[in-house]
């Protein structure tokens, strides 16, 4: 009997997955960590030394954690914590501060993975409340593509239509495609924002973090919780579906630890994927299941290269028009508000504290210098906690 031929040690197919991992991953949200981070006061060399600081952790983590489990392990970074960034607005202390808050966030998650008791009041937290959180921050920017339609109709009903039509015939595609034509728009539409542009390596900055109390409660906390809900605790189930159950506090240290570290380059926190895990654990990745590893280290990868372009991409960013990105990345957080939306209101006797802990989120409240979505978790937990306490001597 002839003895079966050897595979491969990277299949055709497996290397377009895991590009297609890559792609759907940054061109669909790659535009709000551009500005999330300069909402919060990062200057444009800043936000290159970030974005490198992200393609080098998605590349490591990515890579390490699926040759080590041998499993499909995407990793991404928050993009419902980078709206928030972008409802923050800047601190007392600057960007400083706000990297102080990502050193603090990333020490939050991996202290969630040490210390089981942390993990489990995170959990703790009525998903209805944290889902209604998530969706007040999320609001703003899913109705930026409609407002923005009476302010450049042709432009923006383009993207709109794109979106619309692809969500129909590929879904899969729908966001890097209105992505791409805002691009395409800025390149030819009279914009101008690639004129000029030249390829520059990107050059890495240190920035030391300040930690403040402000900074703590406005940023590093709401953070904390939204990339735990609505990123780590939904990526790790998305994989979960598919057969796939690595030891998930491992996972939260590696991932914190990581994005502590790397932090006072400017880089915000890093996670488990879960629209992209998808892809790299689903039947898109092959048969065999046992190598879609491989589709998550490869979009790893691809990630690490993304970080060489990262200073025309982040001018590109920021010369555009916002109205034409917040459109784009306004329909691409669709799904993620649509999502979120239902879970908050599933639950008949727990939509009153949803609807308020949503209200107050989308309200962009401040108070004190501590935004929204703090404020927005206070009020919906106490009217929960009103709502389920009964007095003493009462069934």
């Amino acid at each position: 009997m002839q003895p079966s031929a050897r595979a491969p040690l990277v299949l055709p197919h497996e290397i377009l997955t895991g590009l297609l991992v890559t792609l759907v991953g940054y061109a669909s949200s790659g535009a709000i960590v551009i500005r999330g981070l300069a909402n919060v006061g990062a200057s444009e060399g800043e936000i290159v030394s970030a974005m490198v600081g992200i393609a080098l952790a998605l590349a490591g983590l990515a890579v390490g954690l699926s040759v080590w489990t041998r499993m499909p392990i995407s990793i991404a970074w928050s993009t419902p914590g980078m709206v928030l960034l972008a409802t923050v607005g800047v601190g007392a202390g600057g960007f400083p501060s706000a990297v102080g808050a990502f050193v603090t966030t990333g020490l939050l998650i991996a202290a969630s993975g040490m210390f089981e008791p942390l993990g489990r009041l995170v959990a703790a937290i009525p998903k209805p409340v944290a889902n209604a959180m998530l969706a007040g921050v999320l609001l703003k920017f899913c109705v930026a593509p409609f407002v923005g339609l009476s302010k450049m109709p042709f432009e923006i009903g383009a993207i709109v239509v794109t979106w619309v039509v692809l969500m129909r015939f590929a879904r899969l595609w729908a966001a890097a495609a209105a992505a791409a034509v805002a691009l395409a728009l800025m390149a030819f539409g009279g914009q101008g924002a690639f004129d000029g542009l030249a390829f520059a390596w990107p050059q890495p900055v240190l920035i030391a973090p300040v930690f403040d109390l402000e900074t703590t409660i406005s940023i590093a906390l709401p953070l904390f919780l939204v990339t735990m809900a609505s990123q780590n605790i939904p990526g790790y189930a998305v994989i979960g579906t598919f057969g796939y159950h690595p030891p998930f506090r491992p996972l939260l240290i590696a991932t914190g630890f990581v994005s502590a570290l790397l932090a006072p380059l400017g880089m915000p926190v890093v996670n488990l994927a879960a629209l992209t895990a998808a892809l790299a654990a689903g039947e898109e990745a092959g048969p065999d299941r046992s190598r879609r590893w491989i589709v998550a280290s490869i979009g790893g990868i691809g990630h690490g290269l993304l970080g060489i372009v990262a200073v025309v991409a982040v001018a590109l960013v920021m010369r555009s028009s916002p109205q034409l990105i917040e459109a784009a990345a306004g329909l691409a957080l669709v799904g993620a508000f649509g999502g979120a939306t239902k879970a908050a209101l599933d639950v008949e006797e727990d939509r009153i504290p949803a609807l308020v802990t949503f209200l107050v989120a989308a309200s962009g409240l401040s108070f004190h210098g501590v935004g929204s979505a703090f404020w927005a978790l206070v009020a919906g937990l106490a009217v929960h906690i009103l709502a389920k306490w009964k007095p003493a001597g009462k069934a």
